[in-house]
């Protein structure tokens, strides 16, 4: 089993037809692709001595060559290390050095070079590591998902199964980053023949995104709820004839944002839940429910294979209507995190993968997320840890406290607020000291929107300081 052969088998049945496109125009077939695929595959290899289950790195912003190397990866028996283009530098540092990346690649231009013979695919079993997706945990440390070949093709067979049928000449507009879900979406339009579209503007564009559903017929995307919130705000938001599925997830959508968007789209709405290490694959709620307009406050049901169940406290099953953590298991459930047995341990213990979100299921089996445990805020899809931000601001010499919580914000869903006590009452502290310290070290998005200077933090008979009391003042 190699998930290469998704595109290999398209490539041998549809060998003309579009692969890959930029904006309006095709740029690869499927028969350019896969012969670009195995000579890139030989060339890595080489050039690296790379060796089975040597770990790559991609830091690439949205382009076609992404396609090729991590299509060459796979077909090598590597394993790719996707990384958000938009993450600091010392945030690659500590990754690749992690996983122990054996190459790295942040350019298109770095291996537009890399060529070699064809050779054969490599002997990979459904258990090889495929795909290691580094996921922040609340030591604002982040943890690398080990995803194999078995739990991408069952997130692939997944989305036939549950969101659509697709067929050849049907696209997918990758508006969001490679890295993340998006990318993992393209695999089952790949092994339907169909073409992957990456924006000219290599992101998220609104009116791009609508000029580019009236060029390309049956298309789908993957997004955000804030990306949707900009798509309804947007001056050139129009109903898409050209328009198949929207499937969104990765923060709980308002109900109100919801039928706004069916009434914008139609019922052509797919909402998921999932997470980096059940990637994209564990509960849905299906178009049928979106033109009906029901259950829009819940994240669906089970998807097909996977069980979810509500665990207590003692990781006892709970009834139906009782809030507990949320856990899962199917075969898309990752093989444990990157050499961190402690939490791989506690992850997926009991054979479920605790995934640390707090909801309920109705008797019906229908999910609804009651608030995200660990304080996690989300904020434009993308996670934020708030230890991670509090590490950075606690380096101040001022700085005696600090506190980050979200807020609710209409377009990005949250935004980071930190509440900063002073080491001293004579101490004075400007908003760009702490923007400045912030951008030294972490991503921009995670920044503080705003820092409320206070006296002391609120604080339990154990010292914790009591975030919840924090969000009241917000």
């Amino acid at each position: 089993m190699n998930i290469a052969q998704l595109l290999l088998q398209s490539a041998r049945r549809l060998p003309d037809q579009p692969a890959l496109a930029v904006g309006g125009r095709a740029v690869s077939s499927y028969f350019d692709l896969s012969k670009r695929v195995l000579e890139l595959s030989s060339g890595l290899v080489k050039k690296f001595n790379l060796k089975k289950s040597d770990r790559v790195a991609l830091a690439m912003k949205n382009c076609p060559e992404y396609w090729e190397v991590l299509f060459a990866c796979w077909y090598a028996g590597l394993a790719a290390v996707p990384m958000n283009a938009k993450l600091h530098a010392k945030e690659f540092e500590y990754i690749v050095a992690n996983c122990g990346a054996k190459a790295s690649f942040f350019d298109a231009r770095e291996f537009a070079d890399l060529q070699g013979e064809p050779r054969q695919p490599a002997a990979t079993g459904p258990d090889d590591l495929a795909w290691l997706f580094y996921t922040s945990g609340t030591t604002g440390m982040p943890k690398g998902a080990m995803l194999t070949h078995r739990n991408l093709l069952f997130a692939t067979q997944a989305y036939f199964a549950d969101i659509d049928k697709l067929a050849a000449g049907d696209a997918i507009l990758h508006p969001a980053p490679l890295s993340h879900g998006s990318g993992l979406y393209g695999l089952p339009h790949f092994a339907a023949g169909a073409v992957n579209v990456i924006p000219e503007s290599g992101g998220f564009d609104a009116p791009e995104i609508f000029d580019l559903l009236e060029r390309w017929p049956n298309a789908s995307f993957f997004a955000a709820p804030t990306m949707i919130v900009r798509l309804l705000a947007s001056p050139a938001a129009r109903s898409p004839a050209n328009l198949k599925t929207i499937t969104y997830g990765g923060a709980p959508m308002y109900v109100a944002d919801s039928l706004r968007a069916i009434d914008l789209f139609g019922p052509r709405l797919y909402q998921l839940f999932g997470q980096g290490e059940s990637p994209m694959t564990i509960t849905g709620l299906p178009q049928d429910f979106h033109k009906a307009r029901l259950k829009l406050e819940t994240c669906g049901y089970a998807r097909t294979g996977v069980e979810v169940k509500i665990f207590d406290a003692d990781d006892g099953e709970l009834a139906p209507g009782e809030t507990g953590e949320i856990v899962t298991r199917s075969d898309c459930v990752m093989a444990g995190y990157w050499e961190n047995s402690a939490a791989t341990a506690q992850a997926l213990r009991g054979g479920w993968l605790h995934t640390g979100d707090v909801g309920s299921l109705d008797e019906h089996g229908f999910l609804t997320i009651r608030d995200r445990s660990k304080d996690m805020i989300i904020s434009g899809g993308s996670n934020i840890y708030p230890r991670e931000i509090e590490e950075v601001l606690l380096r101040h010499p001022a700085v005696a406290e600090c506190s980050v919580v979200g807020r609710a914000h209409a377009e990005w869903g949250e935004e980071v607020v930190a509440f900063v006590v002073l080491k001293d009452e004579i101490s004075k502290m400007e908003k760009q000291e702490l923007d400045s310290l912030c951008l030294s070290s972490i991503a921009r998005f995670k920044r503080p929107r705003e820092y409320r200077f206070v006296d002391s933090l609120p604080k339990n008979n154990y010292g914790k300081v009591l975030k919840t009391e924090l969000r009241k003042r917000l």
